[in-house]
């Protein structure tokens, strides 16, 4: 999996940092070493939260894939016991 280069705590930082500073989002991407279309994506995903809700958001992530893995492990624990008691009978 590719490493992410920002957290997402640092590209609210920047994009709040576009909107205070009254710079053009090129001079701001030039600091940062992104794209402008890196930047306007970032826009799109993070434009209007702070950092408490990207960290809430981040948690609610690995939560949703915790609970993900749990039930395919045990979707895969039903189709074991329905084999198992399909040659049975």
């Amino acid at each position: 999996m590719k490493r992410k280069r920002f957290q997402a705590e640092r590209i609210v930082e920047i994009l709040r940092e576009a909107e205070r500073d009254g710079a053009s989002v090129a001079e701001v991407c030039r600091a940062h070493g992104v794209s402008e279309a890196t930047f306007y994506r970032w826009k799109k995903v993070y434009g209007g939260m702070g950092v408490p809700e990207v960290r809430r958001l981040r948690q609610l992530e690995e939560e949703n894939g915790r609970l993900k893995r749990l039930v395919a492990e045990r979707d895969l624990e039903l189709d074991a016991m329905k084999d198992l008691l399909g040659k049975n009978s």
